[in-house]
């Protein structure tokens, strides 16, 4: 297909693709970096993943498999922590918006027609967003209760059960 155009437009195209994988790495590291942020507020008890694991999201190809993990395990890693400190919070926080963005990332990598990937695409960029605002909002009320009760806290009626 290549073989018809010129060299110059192929290096053109080359160089075009590889500053946008380029960027679009660099994206997931930022990502990964919230993921990471978000977990080194949960205390280890409570972590179904390290925060050292959040940065594999970024490695491409293997990250189609490891979005699934992420969003399964750090949805557990906030229940546990939301439930011990006794925050009021949505049962399976994030969740929702991580198994789409999990799907869809999965389905922009499988060859479909173009019109097919588009969609998938579009949808994906929407759910990736709100996926990532959503474990952004949960880390800064994480973080608002460690500053107000420390990260040591337990709740009230925890400490006499245990």
């Amino acid at each position: 297909m290549l073989d018809n155009l010129p060299e110059e437009m192929i290096k053109d195209f080359t160089m075009y693709v590889l500053i946008g994988e380029a960027i679009r790495i660099l994206i997931r590291i930022f990502f990964a970096g919230t993921i990471y942020r978000t977990l080194k507020l949960v205390k280890k008890e409570n972590q179904c993943i390290l925060p050292s694991q959040a940065w594999f999201v970024a490695v491409p190809i293997f990250n189609i498999y490891w979005n699934f993990e992420v969003v399964r395990r750090l949805t557990d890693s906030l229940n546990n922590e939301f439930y011990d400190r006794e925050i009021a919070a949505e049962e399976n926080p994030t969740q929702k918006w991580g198994l789409i963005f999990a799907w869809t990332y999965l389905l922009s990598n499988i060859p479909l027609p173009l019109f097919v990937l588009t969609v998938i695409g579009l949808i994906h960029l929407v759910y990736f967003i709100t996926y990532w605002v959503k474990i952004n909002e949960f880390r800064k009320l994480l973080r608002l209760h460690v500053e107000q009760y420390g990260a040591d806290f337990i709740a009230e009626g925890k400490r006499e059960t245990e």
